[in-house]
């Protein structure tokens, strides 16, 4: 069983589907609106490029920006946080003996970016051990703030981390960097929907989030904020007919993202269909659906930490739509990094069981040290209460191995 709202996902029903984290799930009026963009993009194509996309995309993003507190031009579309990134990251340049500062909790393959761009200019990859279980927001203020240095040019951050799952105090955290000189670039990848949001108010200097998750929009939908002081630094990883287009009547930003060759621009085209999805799925809109969802991974999270007799490792207030909570002995060592996490054992188990939930090493970058499993808890508005019990109840009767990925 599910809520009474899953009739609106094409979620095979037999399995309790708890990692709408990973990559989302899409309602089937989204979709449907999506096949319409593509059906008329079919019909004839060279008039959609050339005449009817560009308009689209402003409409588009005018209602992505209403959403998310953004102005519309400030917007560009991209497939995936990842990509949008690397756009960013790998528009910028650093000398040599310069810092980017990012977190422990940072996801894997924006660490790899980062890692990438250091190695390319000789600079400097600092990381902030953020503790987990934290007992308190400010915790994450203070471990970052201690590892900036006069050196430091720019913070990668999670608004929300991946693997251990907290809300970061990011308008703090970006206050205080902003006042100690050093720009942020917010890694929102779980954000939109998860969170209201104002962008634009944060005060960074870039912002990248995917749409596919808790917008529910169709994979392949997440945009790039860059304060407009910074836009004209910023290329797509792409370079196409943009970059000499005689026009004046847009910018070079604008003019470059939103041409870059042949592609399905479907997802980002309905991406006003799941914003307007999640408007009217519950009376009150999006802060009711937002409540409904924090509440219920509030209740799960208790649920499932009682079964494997462990504390919530965070406050309340550091969670989202989705939470973590420890389990099993903490390992003596072993590399886990890089393996194919949907391999692990206890993730193998519990689908056998009928249930797609999260399985994670933390640290999320082991590196031969002591570790442990988490499991990472989402809750949509197909979840109910019910498939948390479900889940607690085959955790209690799992006999956890002690080396991930190896049965």
């Amino acid at each position: 069983m599910a809520s009474e709202h899953a009739v609106h996902w094409e979620l095979d029903p037999a399995v309790d589907f708890l990692n709408h984290g990973s990559f989302g799930a899409t309602p089937r009026l989204v979709l449907e609106e999506q096949a319409a963009w593509r059906l008329g993009m079919e019909r004839e194509p060279v008039r959609f490029m050339t005449e009817e996309l560009e308009s689209a995309l402003d409409v588009a993003r005018r209602e992505l920006g209403a959403f998310i507190g953004a102005a519309a031009d400030d917007l560009a579309f991209v497939t995936n946080t990842t990509e949008g990134v690397n756009a960013i990251l790998r528009s910028l340049s650093f000398a040599p003996g310069d810092e980017l500062l990012t977190t422990s909790h940072e996801y894997n393959a924006i660490r790899n970016t980062i890692e990438f761009v250091g190695e390319r200019d000789g600079v400097r990859v600092v990381v902030a051990d953020v503790p987990f279980p934290i007992g308190d927001a400010g915790l994450a203020v203070d471990a970052v703030l201690a590892a900036v240095t006069r050196r430091t040019r720019l913070a990668v951050l999670d608004h929300v981390t991946s693997a251990s799952a907290l809300v970061l105090p990011i308008a703090t955290l970006v206050r205080e960097l902003t006042a100690r000189g050093v720009e942020s670039l917010i890694d929102g990848a779980h954000a939109p929907g998860q969170l209201e949001l104002d962008v634009a108010g944060l005060g960074c200097t870039y912002y990248v989030a995917n749409l596919h998750k808790w917008v529910c929009a169709p994979k392949g939908a997440a945009f790039v904020w860059v304060d407009p002081t910074r836009q004209d630094a910023i290329r797509p990883l792409t370079i196409s007919h943009g970059a000499n287009a005689p026009r004046t009547d847009r910018s070079r930003f604008r003019l470059e993202f939103d041409w870059t060759g042949t592609r399905d621009p479907s997802a980002w085209l309905a991406v006003p269909a799941a914003i307007r999805f999640g408007a009217e799925l519950l009376p009150g809109g999006w802060p009711a659906l937002r409540r409904r969802n924090h509440e219920l991974c509030l209740a799960a999270r208790a649920i499932v930490a009682a079964a494997l007799d462990v504390s919530p490792p965070a406050p309340d207030a550091m969670i989202g739509c989705m939470a973590s909570v420890p389990m099993g002995a903490v390992e003596a060592g072993g590399n886990v990094q890089g393996v194919d996490l949907t391999a692990d054992p206890v993730h193998a188990e519990l689908l056998a069981q009928g249930i797609q939930v999260m399985i994670t090493p933390w640290p999320a970058r082991p590196d031969g040290g002591p570790w442990r499993r988490l499991v990472r808890i989402s809750a949509a508005a197909y979840n109910d209460l019910g498939q948390y019990e479900r889940l607690a109840a085959a955790l209690r009767g799992l006999a956890l191995p002690t080396t991930l990925g190896q049965p």
